[in-house]
């Protein structure tokens, strides 16, 4: 079973795929594709200079993310052709990622995938998970985390669908507002309940 792993920004889903490692259960992660990806050597670095210009690029050769999301955050146009870029190999290299875990052995992998609602990916999975936390503490966590003040820390979640939204489309939700221990009883009682 290959299992989505989700949320909002600052409700914990970093957590929860910690402890999914330490049951057992190999965890593939799109934001760490989405950086290998654009590294020199990676898959979508050629097509991300040639539409970007060499300007992005350090000294090294690498991309500079800094200079590049000073470009793509001020222009839609230029967001979504770095989406259109990154997306479908991040997307490949998850599949990929994930089968070659099956074929190791492990019958159950988690894709954690932190816009997987918003991109639409749910065809990637069999279940969706959810890491749920109340709007207002996903805000006072992410002010607390990212030493944001309060207008660019809404900013940052108002770019995402809100999280209440995504608690009907999930097959399951971890309700992540108490103590590391109740987050892993809450999870366990999922895993058995999937039979994981």
């Amino acid at each position: 079973m290959i299992i989505g792993l989700t949320g909002g920004i600052a409700t914990g889903k970093s957590t929860v795929a910690t402890m999914m490692r330490q049951e057992g259960i190999p965890v593939v992660d799109a934001d760490v594709i989405a950086r290998e990806v654009m590294e020199i050597d990676g898959a979508a670095y050629n097509q991300v200079v040639q539409t970007f210009g060499r300007e992005i690029l350090d000294a090294d050769g690498s991309i500079n993310r800094a200079m590049l999301g000073e470009q793509i955050f001020s222009n839609e146009v230029m967001r979504l052709k770095l989406n259109s870029i990154v997306h479908p190999v991040v997307r490949s290299e998850l599949v990929a990622k994930a089968e070659a875990y099956q074929r190791e052995g492990h019958e159950h992998v988690v894709m954690d995938i932190p816009l997987l609602y918003e991109s639409e990916l749910f065809y990637l999975v069999d279940k969706v998970l959810l890491v749920y936390v109340t709007p207002e503490l996903q805000l006072e966590r992410l002010m607390s985390r990212d030493q944001a003040g309060m207008e660019q820390a809404r900013s940052r979640i108002n770019a995402q669908m809100p999280i209440d939204e995504k608690v009907e489309r999930a097959d399951a939700v971890i309700h992540n507002h108490g103590t590391q221990g109740e987050t892993r009883d809450e999870l366990r009682r999922i895993i058995k309940s999937w039979n994981l």
